[in-house]
C-alpha cells in the first residue's frame, strides 16, 4: 500500500486549518459523546478504586489491630488491586482482540462488581484482599479497553480530547471516592460503605453498554463489514464516511496478508518501528507511574498525616482538595492535548512535577513539631504536583497508547504497555510507605525527583509529536523513524 501525505490530509494541523468546521461538528455529535462517556466509565473504576484506598485505610486499620502493626499488610492491602490490574491488563489486550472491545468492557464490569461485594463483607484483611485482587483484574481489563474502544470510534482531529475524558474520568472518580470517604466517615461500617459502593458504576456501565455498538475496526477485521459500516454512518457525514470506509478496507486487507491472529508477544519486537513504538508508549506507562502518581493518590491522606495533620478528617479533606486539582488539571489537559500537542504537553508537565516534588522533599527535611509552617509546605508541594502532573502525564501516556500503534498491533501492544502501567504501579504503592520509613519521607520524595529528571530527558528523545495524525500517518512515522528518514510527516507537525 502507498499512502501519500505530501498535502494536508485528515488529521493534519493543515488540514484541521482548512476544515475547522469539522472539529467543531465532531464535538456536535450526540452520538460520539454518548459512546466516549459510557466508555469512560471504565475509567471512573479506575479513578475510584486507586482514590477510595487512600482513605478507607485509615479505618480498616483502626477495624484490623493486625493492619494497624504492619506497613506491609497496609500496602498489599493497597497494592493486591495493582496485582490483579496487571494480570488483567495483560488479559485484556487478548480478550480485545479476541473477543472485541464490547465484550471486554462486560467482562470488567462483572468481575469489578464481584470484587466491590467481596471487600464489602470481608470478615478479616485476608479476603478483603482477595476482593482488592478480583477488583483489580476488572481494572486491568478496562484500562486496556476503555482508550482504545473511545480511540477507534474517534475522529483524528479530536481523539486526543476524547480519549482524554477517559483520564478525566480516572480523576473524576477519585475525586468522588474521597467525597463518597468523607460523606461514610460517621456511618457505622465506614470502610465497607467506601469499598462496597464501588461496584454501582460497574452495574450502571455493564447496562448501558448492552446497547452501543462494537468498535467498527474490529468488525472490519472480523470480516463484519456491513456493521461496521452501521457504526460509522453515525460518525461520519457521506462524504468522509466513504473514506474512513475505504481506510478500513485497505487495513482489513493489510490484516489479512500479516496474519493478524498469528500475532504473539515476540511479534512485537520483531519489528524495529513497532519496537520504537512500543519503547515509548511503554516508558510513558512506566514514567507516569515512577513519577510518583500513586504514591499521591493511593497514600495522600497518609502523607498529609506524615506532614503534621494528624485527625483522619483534616487529612482526608486536604486530600480532597489534592483530588479536587487533579479532575481540574486533567479537564485543562483535554484542551490543551490537540491544541499544544502531546509531547510538549509531557515536556512542560515533567518540569512542573520536578520543582513541586523538590518542595515536598524540603517540607520534610525541615519538618519540626515546632513548627507548622512546612507542614502546610507539604501540603501546598502535593497541590502543585498534582496541578502540573494531571494534564501532562497524567493525560499524555494514556492517549498515545491508544493511538500509536499499527491496527494488527494495537491490541496486544495496548495491554503490554498497560502491563508496564500497573507492574510500575505496584512496585511504587508496594514499597512507598517501607522506604519512606527506612530512608525518609524527605529522600523519598527527592529520589522520585530524580526520576522524574530522566523522564523529561526520555520523552525528548523518544516520544514523537502525534498531534492530528491520522493512524496511517502515525504508523509512517515509525516506519521513518526506523529506517532513519527524515520524517514525511514533519510538514504536518510544523503547519
Amino acid at each position: 500500500m502507498t499512502i501519500s501525505i505530501s498535502t494536508p490530509g485528515p488529521g493534519s494541523s493543515g488540514y484541521l486549518d482548512m476544515y475547522p468546521e469539522r472539529k467543531v461538528s465532531a464535538f456536535k455529535n450526540p452520538y460520539i459523546l454518548g459512546l466516549t462517556a459510557v466508555a469512560s466509565i471504565g475509567g471512573l473504576l479506575f479513578g475510584y478504586d486507586t482514590g477510595v484506598i487512600s482513605g478507607a485505610l485509615l479505618y480498616i486499620k483502626d477495624d484490623f489491630e493486625q493492619v494497624k502493626q504492619s506497613n506491609f499488610l497496609q500496602e498489599t492491602i493497597v497494592s493486591m488491586a495493582v496485582a490483579g490490574a496487571i494480570l488483567g491488563a495483560a488479559a485484556g489486550g487478548w480478550i480485545n482482540d479476541a473477543y472485541g472491545r464490547k465484550r471486554a468492557t462486560l467482562t470488567a464490569d462483572i468481575i469489578f462488581t464481584v470484587g466491590a461485594v467481596v471487600m464489602a463483607f470481608a470478615p478479616d484483611p485476608y479476603i478483603l484482599i482477595i476482593g482488592r485482587l478480583l477488583v483489580g483484574l476488572g481494572v486491568g481489563v478496562a484500562s486496556v479497553t476503555a482508550p482504545v474502544y473511545i480511540a477507534e470510534l474517534s475522529p483524528s482531529e479530536i481523539r486526543g480530547s476524547l480519549v482524554s475524558t477517559n483520564v478525566l474520568m480516572i480523576t473524576g472518580g477519585q475525586f468522588l471516592s474521597y467525597l463518597i470517604n468523607l460523606a461514610f466517615t460517621q456511618v457505622p461500617g465506614t470502610w465497607r460503605w467506601m469499598l462496597g459502593v464501588s461496584g454501582v458504576p460497574a452495574v450502571i456501565q455493564f447496562c448501558l453498554m448492552l446497547f452501543l455498538p462494537e468498535s467498527p475496526r474490529w468488525l472490519f477485521i472480523k470480516n463484519r463489514e456491513k456493521e461496521a459500516i452501521d457504526v460509522l454512518a453515525n460518525i461520519y457525514d457521506v462524504a468522509r464516511l466513504e473514506d474512513e470506509i475505504a481506510s478500513l478496507s485497505v487495513q482489513s486487507e493489510e490484516e489479512d496478508l500479516h496474519k493478524r491472529k498469528d500475532i504473539r508477544f515476540w511479534d512485537v519486537f520483531k519489528s524495529k518501528e513497532i519496537r520504537l513504538a512500543f519503547l515509548a508508549g511503554g516508558g510513558l506507562q512506566a514514567f507516569q507511574q515512577f513519577t510518583g502518581i500513586n504514591t499521591v493518590m493511593y497514600y495522600s491522606p497518609t502523607i498529609v498525616q506524615m506532614a503534621g495533620f494528624r485527625s483522619n478528617e483534616l487529612a482526608l479533606l486536604l486530600s480532597l482538595i489534592v483530588a479536587g486539582l487533579n479532575a481540574c488539571g486533567t479537564i485543562l489537559g483535554i484542551y490543551l492535548i490537540d491544541h499544544a500537542g502531546r509531547r510538549k504537553l509531557s515536556l512542560y508537565s515533567l518540569a512542573g512535577v520536578i520543582v513541586s516534588l523538590i518542595i515536598l522533599s524540603i517540607s520534610f527535611f525541615k519538618q519540626s513539631s515546632e513548627n507548622a509552617l512546612y507542614g502546610w509546605l507539604a501540603v501546598l508541594g502535593l497541590a502543585l504536583y498534582i496541578a502540573f502532573f494531571s494534564p501532562g502525564m497524567g493525560t499524555v501516556p494514556w492517549t498515545v497508547n491508544s493511538e500509536i500503534y499499527p491496527e494488527q498491533y494495537r491490541g496486544i501492544c495496548g495491554g503490554m504497555s498497560a502491563t508496564v502501567n500497573w507492574v510500575s504501579n505496584l512496585i511504587v504503592a508496594e514499597s512507598f510507605l517501607s522506604v519512606a520509613q527506612g530512608a525518609g519521607t524527605g529522600p523519598t520524595f527527592l529520589i522520585i525527583a530524580g526520576i522524574a529528571v530522566l523522564a523529561f530527558l526520555f520523552v525528548l528523545v523518544f516520544v514523537p509529536e502525534t498531534k492530528g495524525l491520522t493512524f496511517d500517518e502515525v504508523e509512517i512515522l515509525w516506519k521513518d523513524r526506523a529506517w532513519g528518514k527524515n520524517p514525511r510527516t514533519q510538514s504536518l507537525l510544523e503547519s
